[in-house]
């Protein structure tokens, strides 16, 4: 019992040590990993894996464009708004560990857009300083695209600014291809 106050005891005067740089490695992955676990998983799966199938040959393929994320909490000017394009994105360092930036996006039309990342998780949308309802997320199968890994989908508006963010704790998820498509764009009406 001793054992167990003594450890919550280091935990809680860690935690308070390293407050002015922000959270300490483990809670911040904690955090990250509760906000992914919170996205619903989408139900509407076909169109998800026709969207994700489509973005699979660009991630593969390209056209390519490496752009480097603005810092957290700086602001971003780095556009990833050209359709069917793989963005190979690199975070740079975090001030306090870890790695983090953001990017800009602007829809072209307003629908339902699907941000397919060759990571798991991490992403933030923001309009201004306003986070965006992130509708559900979807688990990309190796057998549809063994490049990309996740997508989170959102309702976007056409020619709004929106701030994207990304977080990651080890180097190995600081650089990462992204694919953004319109989910509607895959509807086929015969």
């Amino acid at each position: 019992m001793k054992n167990v106050f003594k450890k919550r005891l280091l935990a809680t005067s860690m935690a308070l040590l390293l407050t002015g740089c922000g959270t300490i490695e483990s809670e911040e992955e904690t955090s990250l990993e509760s906000q992914e676990q919170s996205l619903a998983a989408c139900e509407n799966t076909t169109e998800l894996a026709e969207a994700a199938e489509h973005s699979c040959t660009h991630a593969e393929l390209g056209p390519f464009q490496n752009v480097t994320a603005a810092a957290l909490g700086t602001i971003p000017f780095v556009d990833v708004s050209v359709p069917h394009t793989a963005y190979v994105v690199t975070l740079p360092a975090a001030s306090c560990g870890g790695y983090g930036g953001s990017v800009i996006f602007t829809p072209e039309e307003s629908t339902e857009y699907a941000f397919l990342t060759s990571r798991s998780r991490g992403l933030r949308i923001f309009d201004g300083n306003t986070e965006v309802t992130r509708e559900c997320r979807y688990e990309v199968p190796q057998d549809v695209c063994g490049s990309l890994r996740a997508a989170t989908i959102a309702d976007l508006e056409a020619g709004k600014d929106y701030r994207l963010e990304f977080k990651a704790i080890r180097q190995t998820n600081a650089q990462f291809t992204l694919v953004i498509e319109e989910t509607a764009h895959h509807d086929h009406e015969e």
